[in-house]
């Protein structure tokens, strides 16, 4: 018995090395294909690169698009992470904003996919469709606010071009201190966009597939790998934020998703748990805006693959997200008026689903499909 337990814990730590280094190398796999997309993207566009975004240069069109693709993909991290990839290869920085702030919205769809899992139990139910909702209302209300501000003043804009000021060159717009990754990003790069110069502009197309590919690779692979080595870390923060407070609950948030590099897994993982009658769905509401803050990281480990004219703003963008997710978070959860919206609608949309199973599929229909599609038909 004893022999058996003592070279059990070797296997044990061997393995947990195998995981860290595998999620170096799919880190390194996103870096590189970020670099894809933001090669491939100047290689085929080029000098067309505000024609070909001008069907997005309306910001409700730009939000739409960040909306439907994140809606699609269900993941924030490798939505932000393709639009920094886009950033870098030209895309105006103003046309991006939105996008992300529609990434923010349609990443919730997965906590009301969840919440179906109670639907026998009415009450279970009611409580879970709420936990699931209260975080899409946030993010529809922080976008209510800071689009106009946005499209008005150039508030995201001016806050992130201020953040990333001390990184600008004197001589060019490159980024200083990050150019150290080009050295390590560049030959992967080249090995693959080698054999595409025979295409021609099409092997730049082909090359932004095959980055955006790898960022999907990436993003999920780092996802699994994180949550198979902080899963136990992750749960013990979760246990101990709870009950603490807002603050603390918003700082647990933020770390448990830097660990398990998912906001809908973080969130997600409160639902069965509001559901069951173990948390209240006001305990669970800071830990979500949490949640919106730490998936910022992946696009900010994004944002330093770049190098180059167009660095900074790839920097710029990244920076973009965590500064509406924090200043969102300030201004809605400081106001108590503002506080309660979410809540009240969560409530309000967690009776209606119990009466009418009929509400849900009304809610994720209109919000996540119609109204996106009738707008981009509209703006297009």
């Amino acid at each position: 018995m004893t022999t058996q337990a003592t070279t059990a814990e070797p296997m044990n730590s061997s393995m947990r090395w195998v995981r860290w280094a595998n999620l170096a190398f799919m880190l390194y796999v996103l870096l590189v294909a970020v670099s894809m997309v933001s090669s491939g993207f100047k290689w085929s566009v080029g000098e067309q690169a505000k024609t070909l975004f001008e069907f997005a240069s309306h910001p409700v069109a730009g939000l739409m698009i960040g909306l439907v693709a994140t809606s699609l993909i269900q993941s924030s991290s490798t939505v932000t992470s393709i639009i920094v990839g886009l950033v870098a290869g030209g895309l105006p920085v103003e046309t991006a904003i939105p996008m992300v702030m529609g990434a923010n919205i349609g990443t919730t769809v997965t906590n009301t996919l969840v919440s179906l899992g109670h639907a026998r139990c009415k009450d279970e139910f009611r409580r879970a469709f709420a936990s699931a909702t209260v975080h899409d209302f946030f993010n529809l209300l922080a976008v209510a606010i800071f689009l106009p501000l946005e499209m008005m003043f150039g508030l995201l804009e001016k806050v992130s071009s201020w953040l990333v000021s001390p990184m600008m060159g004197a001589g060019d717009m490159s980024m200083k201190g990050l150019n150290f990754m080009k050295p390590l990003t560049k030959p992967a790069v080249e090995v693959v966009k080698g054999p595409l110069e025979v295409m021609g502009n099409m092997g730049g197309i082909v090359l932004i597939f095959i980055g955006i590919a790898l960022i999907f690779v990436a993003i999920t692979a780092m996802g699994k790998l994180m949550r198979s080595l902080m899963v136990g870390r992750a749960r013990e923060i979760l246990k101990s934020a709870i009950g603490r407070g807002p603050l603390h609950g918003i700082a647990s948030g933020t770390v448990v998703t830097v660990l398990v590099q998912s906001s809908s897994t973080t969130t997600s993982l409160m639902v069965p748990l509001v559901g069951t009658g173990v948390l209240k769905v006001r305990d669970v509401y800071p830990f979500t805006l949490g949640a919106n803050i730490g998936t910022c990281i992946t696009a900010l480990l994004a944002a330093t693959a770049i190098s180059g004219d167009y660095a900074v703003f790839a920097l710029q963008i990244a920076l973009v997200h965590l500064s509406f997710n924090v200043m969102a978070t300030l201004f809605i959860f400081g106001i108590p008026t503002l506080r309660e919206l979410p809540l009240k609608a969560a409530f309000f949309l967690g009776e209606l689903a119990t009466k009418s199973k009929m509400a849900v599929a009304g809610y994720l229909g209109l919000v996540f499909i119609a109204i996106p599609s009738t707008i981009l038909a509209f703006t297009a």
